[in-house]
């Protein structure tokens, strides 16, 4: 549990500004040479470690072949003597030295004959598979090389510690003048009459190794200390700080501080970098300058070019409202003349009649006829000019909050009548959930009329005729629709079907000022209006207005309304 603990709090714990540092190439650089140096150094300590270690050995294997010889030779002449007692005080009073940890002979049957360990008796016998014999009597067959034989074994000193000593076995050889004395019973045969077991404690070798390693680990660490502060200092020197002003150098350039210069100290890789960097930044501030000029350049002439496409705009709108206006006189001028034609017509029958006097019943009738005539032809004349003072003409608007659907309900219950007269089927689908729409409910009634009107009149023969309504764009926005399956709208008259005196009824039936006057009023509620339709198949009407709340007392009639 405490091992997935720790890597977590290690990491919450490290502080931010160590970690960016962590960032920065120097300090990677930094840590990748410590690391290498500290690698180094410790290759190299463990290798003059082992190669003194390996010294120290070698110098004793000589020292203890030395004084195994010197044992031997000392000793010789007490066994050639047969001289037991003499023997045995040569072998305590060399081993009674402080580095011999023990001197013991033993002979070919593996009996110790002497020994200076006196806790090791005269006699006992020692094992072929022990530490000493295991190097020589390693098959059955006993050995008879003259070779000395080396090891290094643990042994308990004063006070229950341990330490190294070096056991050496050189074999003592049947020399002639042994074999053909007279108190040895050897044959010549035999070359090896025992061994000569010296063991040499290596405790004054192992602290002196322990000491030198000691010196030699705390040179390695001073040195690495030393070196690595020398980097440190010299990666600081050299590549920090260029680095540090390089990077600022882009900080500014990225906060538009173009022509932004950092000092050359050094005339290396970094210093062509930060000349490099200066001349880029110069280069910057001086293209800066030129689109910038050229900026103001384009913008003046683009205002220029402005003035003078809004001129040429003008002119245009110009002669196109001439057109309007000249296509509009002769329009009125041929829809006013009929009926004015009639009118002076039978005002001036009218007037023989009552010069003449009127005779009868029946010439009086046709004067009362005559009189309606012109009574009609001047209502006609009149909601003519009305149409064109309400096409050229802006009314203020009187916005309040409406229920759409009340006011299709009244433009339907208008146009029933009629409808029903032509063999039309009203299908009707209103949703219930309408919000309240902000409008001048007179002119949305005058549009939506003369919509349900237009769509009777393109079905002379019958049909069917839908209204709805609902909510789009998630209740932003209310969609009108009217629909019918009626002749449609030629090809070519679709695109202008919402100009002025732009007509499919036949001549004396309507003026085409009706869809103009309607998307005059869409528009001035910010919708808009939209009509597609196919030859023999219908015609069909979207209006789109928003729901918009602009004036606080509407917002709290809107907030009542909902609550």
């Amino acid at each position: 549990m405490e091992a997935d603990v720790l890597p977590q709090f290690t990491g919450d714990l490290m502080p931010l500004q160590f970690k960016s540092r962590i960032k920065h190439v120097s300090t990677k650089l930094l840590v990748l040479l410590l690391a290498c140096l500290a690698c180094g150094s410790a290759v190299l300590g463990y290798i003059n470690i082992r190669l003194h270690r390996h010294d120290l050995e070698q110098v004793s294997l000589e020292q203890g072949t030395e004084i195994s010889d010197f044992v031997r030779d000392n000793t010789y002449r007490s066994m050639m003597a047969n001289d037991r007692r003499g023997l045995y005080e040569v072998i305590q009073a060399i081993g009674s030295h402080r580095e011999i940890e023990r001197i013991r002979i033993i002979n070919h049957d593996g009996q110790v004959a002497f020994s200076s360990d006196s806790h090791e008796a005269a006699g006992s016998l020692i094992r072929r598979d022990s530490a000493q014999c295991v190097e020589c009597h390693q098959g059955k067959t006993p050995p008879t090389t003259a070779q000395k034989r080396f090891r290094i074994y643990q042994a308990m000193g004063e006070g229950g510690s341990k330490h190294r000593v070096l056991g050496v076995i050189a074999p003592i050889l049947n020399k002639p003048e042994c074999s053909n004395a007279a108190c040895h019973a050897h044959p010549a045969s035999q070359r090896v009459l025992g061994i000569l077991d010296s063991g040499i404690s290596l405790e004054r070798e192992d602290q002196s190794l322990a000491q030198s390693s000691m010196w030699i680990i705390v040179l390695l660490l001073g040195g690495a200390a030393g070196v690595g502060l020398l980097t440190w200092f010299a990666i600081r020197t050299v590549l920090h700080a260029p680095l540090k002003r390089l990077r600022e150098g882009t900080q500014h350039l990225a906060e538009g501080e173009l022509g932004y210069q950092i000092a050359v100290e050094s005339v290396d890789e970094l210093g062509d970098l930060a000349q490099a960097f200066n001349s880029m930044s110069s280069q910057l501030q001086s293209a800066q300058r030129e689109i910038t000029s050229w900026t103001h350049t384009l913008e003046h002439r683009v205002e220029q070019k402005t003035s003078e496409l809004q001129n040429t705009q003008q002119q245009i709108l110009q002669v196109e409202r001439m057109i309007a206006i000249g296509k509009m006189s002769a329009v009125v001028a041929h829809e006013i003349n009929n009926p004015l034609a009639g009118i002076l017509t039978y005002a001036k029958l009218i007037k023989k009649w009552i010069q003449r006097g009127i005779r009868d019943e029946e010439q009086k009738q046709e004067a009362i006829e005559s009189l309606d005539l012109i009574a009609s032809e001047s209502k006609r004349c009149g909601e003519l000019l009305h149409n064109l003072l309400s096409f050229s003409r802006t009314s203020p608007m009187n916005l309040s909050l409406a229920d759409l659907n009340q006011i299709v309900s009244r433009t339907i219950r208008l146009a029933e009548h009629k409808a029903e007269m032509s063999g039309i089927q009203l299908q009707v689908d209103l949703e219930r959930t309408l919000p309240p729409l902000q409008c001048d409910s007179a002119q949305i009634e005058q549009v939506a009329l003369a919509l349900v009107i237009n769509a009777i009149d393109a079905m002379p023969h019958g049909g069917n005729l839908w209204v709805s309504t609902r909510s789009v764009a998630a209740g932003k926005q209310i969609e009108l629709l009217v629909r019918d399956d009626g002749v449609g709208i030629p090809p070519e008259v679709l695109p202008h079907i919402f100009d002025p005196f732009t007509t499919t009824k036949e001549v004396g039936k309507g003026v085409g000022l009706g869809l103009a006057v309607a998307k005059g009023i869409v528009e001035r509620h910010e919708g808009h209006i939209e009509v597609s339709s196919e030859l023999g198949v219908g015609t069909s009407f979207h209006i789109i207005l928003p729901l918009r709340v602009e004036h606080p007392e509407i917002e709290r009639a809107v907030a009542s309304m909902n609550t």
